[in-house]
């Protein structure tokens, strides 16, 4: 078990950390909270993730908001691989380096191949961006 550091005090309670490879280890760690309706996904901003604005780079929002549907998507599907073909985002606020940038979504439709997501990113309770996406299944469900 791995001690908390400094940084992990300012994630709220009920988030566990998540260390994924790839591309989302890059951008994390990331952490993830069950709730009464689905998964949660967070993040933890630092100065590496800002912009030359010294605010949280829209490439970074973007990431995490796929990120989370994509996720959401998977478990919702029985853990059924996807790829994200269309991603729409709308940026409402900046958010700052220090804050915890939570993920939620929902599926809309589900097909036979594809699934249509909708997604908030929020902070301190504020929605700073939101997602529509569009995911084309792939694979059979992990078993």
């Amino acid at each position: 078990m791995t001690t908390p550091s400094d940084d992990d005090a300012a994630v709220p309670p009920g988030w566990r950390k998540r260390t994924l490879p790839g591309f989302a280890g890059l951008i994390g760690p990331l952490w993830v909270r069950k709730e009464d309706d689905g998964w949660a996904y967070g993040l933890l901003t630092t100065a590496d993730h800002l912009n030359p604005a010294g605010v949280v780079h829209g490439g970074l929002l973007t990431a995490l908001l796929d990120h989370g549907v994509s996720a959401i998507a998977w478990e919702a599907l029985g853990r059924r691989a996807c790829v994200t073909v269309q991603l729409d985002t709308h940026f409402l606020a900046a958010a700052r380096e220090g804050q915890f940038l939570e993920v939620r979504g929902r599926v809309v439709r589900a097909t036979s191949s594809l699934v249509f997501m909708q997604g908030d990113l929020s902070t301190d309770g504020q929605v700073i961006a939101t997602a529509m996406a569009v995911l084309k299944q792939i694979g059979p469900a992990a078993g």
